[in-house]
């Protein structure tokens, strides 16, 4: 299982779990090192070390592989 921090949220709504990630980005030394994850109808049914493995997973990618803010999702 990969390392690193990881918050989990469930059950909030957009706003609020925005609003959250925000507050807990602020309230740490290196927020940079936190992955968040937002439960879906099929992570729900995982164990959570594949949880935690796949979002740390794509946590590291997208640091060493930041998405271009100028393209669009479709692009």
């Amino acid at each position: 299982m990969r390392e690193g921090k990881l918050i989990l949220l469930h059950g909030f709504s957009n706003q609020e779990a925005v609003t959250m990630m925000r507050a807990v980005k602020t309230a740490t030394s290196d927020p940079g090192e936190i992955a968040f994850a937002i439960t879906t109808p099929t992570n729900l049914e995982w164990k959570i070390k594949d949880l935690v493995d796949q979002v740390r997973f794509e946590h590291e990618y997208l640091k060493e592989n930041p998405p271009d803010p100028q393209k669009g999702i479709n692009d």
